[in-house]
């Protein structure tokens, strides 16, 4: 069953969040100078795994510690909290969540709605991780974490509470995708046990992320109705959406986004041992894998400028072979619908993550009965979209916060 195609739309103006990012984003960028030193969460005790850990139920606070957002002076409370949830293969891990509340009154009906943002983490060691970045590791692998801050604050300024988790976990698993589901559920069970500054088990809940963040997003909220019942979304955001990942693979190999490529190869090649990859690499691929194994995504597209996979491998065609496409395959999005109304936004010339995966898993979604708002953006390419069809997913969870009705079906805006 296939859906019937939305009209193609530019997007609302940003002069919102643009106002937003001078105001917080100024602040960030001048925070070297004023931060103290932060450890890397490798060598900061607080994430080490508690010896009872496995003694927790999912979602259960371990530690917790308030912290200044940034290392700044900011408006906000901020607290960090390790929490117990469960890798992909069912082990107890620590997972991390960052809790960010305005110093300001909640003024609307109910208590104050959460959002579960989520950052995209793209990379393979901790000093990519979120929560590192926005307690004041001041490193090239926060990248990420800085550029999606105007999206958290425009939330903040809303008076929305906003809980990030770093979903990859502690060993870093980019391209996993019930892991990182998990850890996002998890991290939201943390923030309502944790509840500050006005969040209760009735805070409506919503979640939100681009790119590698919706990739998080998505799997949450498939996992979510038999992982995390008591998880009930109000409504769900994502774009850019990551889908059919050796397309994406073979779209940017070879070119000045090639990095990219390769992190998703070291990503495949480190989380699935008994794959074959690692056995098809050549001796300058092996080098690769052992002088990359704990690289950030931008580290790599830096590293790896125009570099093709081809010449890391002794056997042709990596990311179209069998075994390659067999790694990836249970990574793909699609399974499980999201069961809360969802919004959905890609560029038509995303020069990351190609359109036509994109609606292939629009066609999934909707064949399986999903509430979903999806917009084919006319903003050229993949990071200008983050930007300019932000407005419309804050207002599409603004909505759903007041209880707006949707609705049913799959419908183009």
């Amino acid at each position: 069953m296939k859906i019937l195609r939305g009209r193609w739309r530019a997007a609302a103006p940003a002069w919102v969040l643009a106002a937003v990012a001078m105001v917080i984003s100024a602040s960030v960028m001048m925070a070297p100078a004023a931060g103290a030193y932060v450890p890397r969460p490798d060598a900061d005790p607080f994430y080490a795994a508690p010896a009872d850990l496995a003694d927790y139920p999912d979602g259960a606070i371990t530690r917790s510690r308030q912290i200044p957002l940034y290392g700044l002076p900011l408006p906000v409370s901020a607290w960090q909290v390790q929490y117990r949830t469960n890798d992909a293969s069912d082990r107890p891990v620590p997972g991390i969540a960052t809790v960010m509340v305005p110093n300001l009154p909640w003024f609307g009906p109910g208590e104050r709605p959460l959002l579960s943002y989520q950052i995209a983490e793209d990379g393979l060691g901790s000093q990519c991780a979120p929560s590192y970045a926005l307690r004041g590791g001041w490193e090239i692998g926060g990248i990420s974490t800085w550029i999606d801050t105007p999206f958290m604050a425009a939330a903040l300024l809303r008076g929305w509470a906003v809980v990030t988790s770093d979903y990859e976990g502690p060993q870093s698993r980019f391209l996993d995708g019930v892991n990182s589901g998990r850890g996002v559920l998890d991290g939201i069970r943390a923030a309502r046990a944790l509840a500050p500054g006005g969040i209760g088990p009735t805070s409506p809940l919503g979640a939100w992320g681009y790119s590698g963040g919706a990739f998080a997003t998505l799997w949450a909220a498939q996992l979510q109705p038999d992982y995390a019942p008591d998880v009930r979304f109000a409504g769900i955001t994502s774009g850019g959406v990551p889908a059919n990942w050796p397309a994406i693979a073979q779209g940017v190999d070879g070119t000045v986004q090639a990095g990219l490529t390769m992190l998703v190869v070291l990503a495949v090649a480190q989380n699935n041992p008994d794959a074959g990859i690692v056995e098809m690499l050549n001796d300058r691929g092996r080098r690769m894998l052992a002088e990359d194994a704990t690289a950030c995504g931008l580290d790599l597209v830096v590293k790896y400028l125009n570099a093709r996979v081809d010449d890391y491998t002794i056997e042709p065609n990596l990311l179209s072979h069998p075994s390659f496409r067999a790694a990836t395959d249970p990574q793909e999005l699609g399974a499980g619908a999201p069961q809360a109304p969802t919004y959905l936004y890609h560029s038509t010339t995303d020069d990351v993550i190609p359109v036509a995966g994109f609606t292939e898993l629009l066609d999934r979604y909707c064949a399986q009965g999903a509430d979903i708002s999806f917009v084919y953006s006319l903003l050229p390419s993949h990071n200008p979209t983050a930007a300019g069809e932000a407005v419309g997913a804050m207002g599409y969870l603004a909505d759903r916060f007041a209880g707006v009705p949707v609705a049913p079906g799959c419908h183009g805006g």
